[in-house]
């Protein structure tokens, strides 16, 4: 019989034995490089579990662009993807209403100034005071209409979106609703989610947990993901940009946004404007004609339309027209910065709406 050392030597090189077995076996087996786990979710916000054969042949594509072209690891891309389905529901809302309807300024307005948000803007604008007084003071873009924009895009942070942003890009890029201009719209959201990947690896986020509106705006002010990219600055000086969780980013943000769209320091808005609708003249050549100031006060003149205050000189001026359904249209002559506005929402209302809730809020807080 062996004595017990002995015994104890035997075993040890036995599991040695094992181990290096086993070792071996591990080592020829092993991978050379970590492949993606992918983990599948549930589609979200009413999203279609089976995509159409033509939204997967666009969505590979999509993914060999951006490996391609920007570097990104396909294998993680086509898990990521994997997760990312079109969206009834998205489709749905970007269509235009069926009933065709007279527009309403008036009934416009109303959703946006409104007491609610008026006195929400008025705490806004207490408690970020010196952030709007300093984006004003560097960007030239005053108080009332940065909270106008933040107010009319979200109630202050109050309704930012919860559709996931890839779903909603992907569902517009790949299987945009088959109506008007619906190459130029893909071509438009396809961009759009090609700048969401690079915004978010340039943050170090994943971008599968971006929440948005149902066009994929983001965060506070509603912004694009190019217009992240773009216009977006770290106002706060925390070293990153943040529009989802930092207000005083999306100040800074809206007014830098302004002033590249060519927002003029101490500039009016808009004017009230008279139309002489019987003299003649027609209207059309100054109706609807882009985004931008075009006209002096003498062309207008031609047409009738007439202001009863001094206006700048040698300013140049939009015809807005604001159609009240049945009742008389109202007119305003809008100025550079009330089309800088219009870049943010390519509408005569919305600036308009942003300008009025700007006021009101002002108003509010100088009568308590």
């Amino acid at each position: 019989m062996k004595s017990f050392p002995a015994v104890r030597h035997l075993v040890f090189l036995f599991i040695l034995s094992v181990i290096a077995v086993v070792g071996n076996a591990t080592a020829q087996h092993a991978p050379i490089e970590p492949v993606p786990v992918c983990v599948t979710s549930l589609p979200l916000n009413g999203a279609n579990e089976l995509d159409s054969t033509s939204f997967l042949e666009k969505k590979a594509e999509f993914i060999a662009h951006m490996a391609a072209t920007h570097g990104f690891n396909k294998a993680e891309l086509e898990c990521s993807f994997s997760q990312i389905h079109s969206n009834d529901r998205v489709s749905r809302l970007v269509r235009p209403a069926q009933s065709i309807r007279f527009k309403n300024w008036k009934a416009y307005r109303a959703r946006f100034v409104e007491p609610i948000r008026v006195k929400a803007g008025a705490a806004f604008w207490e408690k970020y005071e010196t952030a709007l007084a300093l984006a004003e003071k560097q960007y030239g873009v005053p108080a009332e209409i940065i909270v106008g924009i933040i107010g009319v895009e979200t109630i202050y942070g109050r309704n930012t979106g919860n559709f996931r942003v890839l779903d909603v890009l992907a569902t517009l890029a790949f299987d945009y609703p088959d109506i008007l201009k619906r190459k130029a719209r893909m071509m438009f959201f396809r961009n759009e989610l090609e700048q969401t990947l690079l915004y978010a690896r340039e943050s170090g986020i994943d971008p599968r947990s971006l929440r948005g509106s149902y066009a994929g705006a983001v965060g506070w002010p509603q912004f694009m993901p190019g217009s992240i990219r773009r216009y977006a600055v770290d106002f706060d000086g925390d070293g990153k940009i943040d529009l989802i969780n930092s207000p005083v980013d999306a100040i800074g943000s809206v007014a830098n946004f302004l002033a590249e769209h060519g927002w003029k320091r101490g500039y009016a808005t808009v004017f009230p404007a008279n139309v002489d609708s019987g003299c003649g003249n027609p209207l059309s050549p100054y109706i609807n004609q882009g985004l931008a100031a075009k006209n002096t006060l003498d062309d207008l003149k031609t047409a009738c339309v007439s202001v009863n205050m001094q206006l700048p000189e040698k300013a140049l001026f939009g015809l807005v027209d604001l159609q009240n359904g049945l009742r008389p249209t109202e007119y305003w002559l809008g100025t550079e910065n009330f089309f800088a506005i219009t870049h943010y929402n390519r509408s005569y209302f919305y600036a308009m709406s942003v300008i009025d809730l700007g006021r009101a809020v002002r108003a509010f807080r100088n009568s308590r």
